[in-house]
């Protein structure tokens, strides 16, 4: 190990950090207004706007895509990492309502009036939380007085709440999609009274974040130990998501592509039925297939329908793959996916691989784990590795933003700047664009790439960036940097270390895969990430990068068993 180069930094994103976590010190509660001016002026990439007078509509979307539809009667919010720590400041939160929200997963619970609880796992939730609240606050407050100083309650015409506003017809209406169908009582809400937000952290102790990573394991523990085989089995450890592997595995969409297409046509969802019908008629397989994927959760989740999820739950089972949606309450879903049990006349046509009848004599298993955010990622896999047996290989794939790049590009780094430790990682990654190009007709695979880790997508700006930029960084996402520093402890005697150019080729014994679809151009269009979804478009880059991870896998326990 080396001693990395000084880092150039922001003094701006770095005063903001400082300022959350000592105002959160307290024990009692901070507003969020102690915040504001620390957040306006570290004058983040998604909140250009925060010091202007006009709203910032495009940061209020992502903020409140991030927060509960009950939001505008929250008045506290509660940060534990324990149903025991609510408990003991007198939150009975097993008793409140479970809400969720639609841009990211982090179990919360209500009561049903101010308070809301928010379950906490690593220091990644606090650097995620507070910016988004922050940033929805400020833009909450804006639109308020504008508002209340002309009289209007919003729920007026286009016209005059553009002028009211100061909004152009394209930011009006990604107002109305970040407050949700009943978007008019959201607006006299905001009309009615400035927000003034609270926060208390009541614990954020390393120790509690590694108890919450043993209560998840705890759970799933079970699935991957078996009684009729009580030695600890070689494992393939996958951080990707709960779809692809079932997909690509369990054949359950691709038997029953027709009784989709039907359901396709009768209902016609995101206006997709004309494009299935043009796969169908040009006889494009591949196509209906990640459509019929893509389509497959929307499927399942219809009202009225509720048999449909323990249909394909079984048939995943009769195969080995067994999915368990919340261990330990901590909203990270897991698959134990047992390879000797696979059934090679399921697979997609893709992952065939020569050979593949012989996985029958394999012991492996793959644990696949829906990706948890930023610092939770070290903690659920330093975790994990304590119990199993043979780790065989880790391989991660997750959305980032790219800087030279376009949205449904694959970004393969094997330079990654971590800002946690703020090591620079050095590492031999499994893949090349040849094992994924196949995959993606559309977009393009850029390896040779370089990855920052970010500690949230609030706290980075253009003036940061455009450093690392310099240094041929172009992949920023959130994950990579904790797991590379989870697998330096699980091949070396000692602590990551800090501030260092490490070579993890030297300390891994296993195999190390990172793969990244491009969800994001931060620096070409600043609304792609802020209002955008990758919807089917990023269908073809994610399940790309599936299909090179299990080949991968099958190939090496191939060549093992």
């Amino acid at each position: 190990m080396e001693r990395q180069v000084p880092r150039t930094t922001s003094d701006e994103i770095d005063l903001y950090i400082r300022t959350c976590y000592s105002l959160l010190r307290t024990s009692g509660e901070v507003r969020v207004r102690a915040f504001e001016e620390a957040h306006a002026f570290s004058r983040s990439s998604l909140h250009a706007g925060a010091r202007a007078a006009e709203p910032d509509v495009a940061a209020f979307a992502y903020s409140a895509a991030r927060l509960p539809a009950c939001m505008p009667q929250v008045r506290r919010v509660v940060l534990g990492q324990s149903h025991e720590q609510f408990e003991a400041a007198e939150h009975e939160v097993s008793e409140w309502v479970s809400v969720r929200t639609r841009g990211r997963r982090r179990p919360l619970r209500w009561d049903g009036g101010g308070t809301l609880a928010a379950f906490v796992t690593s220091t990644s939730d606090i650097d995620d939380l507070v910016p988004i609240v922050t940033a929805y606050q400020i833009e909450w407050n804006k639109m308020h007085h504008l508002l209340a100083a002309t009289g209007r309650s919003g729920g007026d015409n286009d016209d005059t709440l553009t002028d009211a506003l100061r909004l152009n017809a394209h930011d009006v209406d990604l107002l109305r999609q970040a407050l949700g169908p009943d978007w008019q009582t959201g607006l006299r809400a905001i009309t009615a009274a400035p927000f003034d937000l609270s926060l208390r952290l009541l614990a954020g102790s390393f120790l509690e974040y590694q108890r919450a990573a043993q209560r998840w394991w705890h759970e799933l523990e079970p699935a991957y130990l078996r009684a009729e085989r009580p030695r600890r089995r070689p494992v393939y450890f996958v951080s990707s998501n709960t779809h692809c592997l079932a997909n690509l595995l369990g054949g359950w969409a691709r038997t029953h592509r027709d009784a989709l297409g039907a359901w396709v046509a009768a209902r016609d969802p995101e206006g997709l039925a004309s494009t299935w019908s043009g796969f169908a008629k040009a006889g494009d397989a591949t196509g209906l297939d990640n459509l019929a994927y893509y389509l497959l959760g929307r499927y399942l989740k219809e009202a009225g329908t509720t048999g449909r999820v323990a249909e394909v739950q079984a048939w995943d089972a009769a195969i080995g793959l067994r999915t368990i949606e919340t261990p330990g309450q901590i909203d990270v879903a897991a698959q134990v996916i047992e390879l000797g049990r696979i059934d090679p006349n399921r697979l997609d046509p893709r992952v065939r691989v020569p050979g593949i009848e012989r996985l029958a004599a394999s012991d492996a298993v793959v644990i696949n784990i829906d990706y948890p955010l930023g610092m939770a990622a070290y903690h659920h896999l330093s975790r994990l590795a304590q119990g199993v047996g043979e780790l065989r290989g880790v391989y991660v794939m997750g959305k980032a933003a790219t800087l030279n790049g376009r949205v449904g590009d694959i970004m393969i780094s094997s330079v990654a700047h971590d800002e946690h430790s703020r090591n620079t990682y050095l590492f031999r990654n499994c893949f090349g664009a040849a094992d994924v190009a196949p995959w993606a007709r559309e977009g393009t695979v850029l390896d040779g790439q370089k990855a920052l880790t970010v500690r949230s997508a609030f706290l980075q700006n253009r003036e940061y960036m455009s450093v690392f930029y310099r240094e041929g960084y172009t992949v920023l996402e959130m994950e990579a940097g904790p797991y590379l520093s989870s697998i330096f402890e699980l091949g070396s005697p000692s602590r990551h270390p800090h501030d260092e150019i490490v070579h993890l080729s030297n300390v891994t014994p296993f195999d190390v895969g990172i793969l990244h679809y491009a969800s994001d151009t931060p620096y070409s269009r600043r609304q792609s990430l802020l209002s955008k979804s990758l919807s089917f478009f990023g269908v073809e880059s994610t399940y790309a990068c599936a299909i090179a991870i299990t080949r991968r896998i099958f190939s090496e326990e191939l060549a093992r068993v």
